[in-house]
């Protein structure tokens, strides 16, 4: 057990791609997204997971988190039991200086929005931004993936017409 220290951003354009080292495709549904609390169920790459996560403290920066790995097909028996609707993404990462962000590209009704994550040991780590990152969104509950599970980005209308060219996720 243990806090997550993460900053979250939309990322520019598509060079994430071409500079990742690895990716791999995620499905994940929660049994629970309640704000403040959520409880995930994963899947990727043929290996499940479940993940605990609590409020967010200090503007979104930090929250509690517990994951452990389970079996896939405990995986698939525990997401007949999530509450309606799928994440599906793909996730590249890519490494900046000493850190890898995580770039997800999302699906579904959650196509066109790419978001980059970085995890840090400490609120105030220094790290090297690649040049595809865009405006930060840590702390802000519409980036959330269970937030995007009952409000998908599809659906935001407003939002993707008032972002700036050099913001606004492709």
């Amino acid at each position: 057990m243990g806090v997550e220290i993460e900053r979250k951003f939309l990322v520019r354009g598509d060079d994430y791609k071409k500079q990742a080292y690895a990716s791999s495709r995620i499905c994940q549904g929660y049994i629970c997204s309640s704000r403040g609390r959520t409880v995930r169920v994963r899947i990727r790459d043929n290996r499940g997971y479940l993940t605990i996560k609590g409020p967010s403290d200090n503007g979104g920066l930090s929250r509690f988190e517990f994951e452990k790995e389970i079996t896939l097909e405990e995986a698939e028996q525990l997401m007949k039991l999530c509450e309606p609707g799928i994440i599906d993404k793909t996730r590249y990462l890519v490494k900046s200086g000493h850190h890898t962000f995580e770039v997800d590209e999302f699906y579904g009704e959650n196509e066109g929005l790419v978001m980059a994550e970085v995890e840090l040991q400490s609120e105030d780590e220094a790290f090297e931004k690649p040049d595809f990152i865009g405006d930060e969104v840590t702390g802000d509950h519409r980036y959330y993936n269970s937030h995007l599970l009952k409000n998908p980005f599809s659906v935001w209308g407003g939002a993707k017409a008032s972002a700036s060219p050099e913001s606004q996720p492709v």
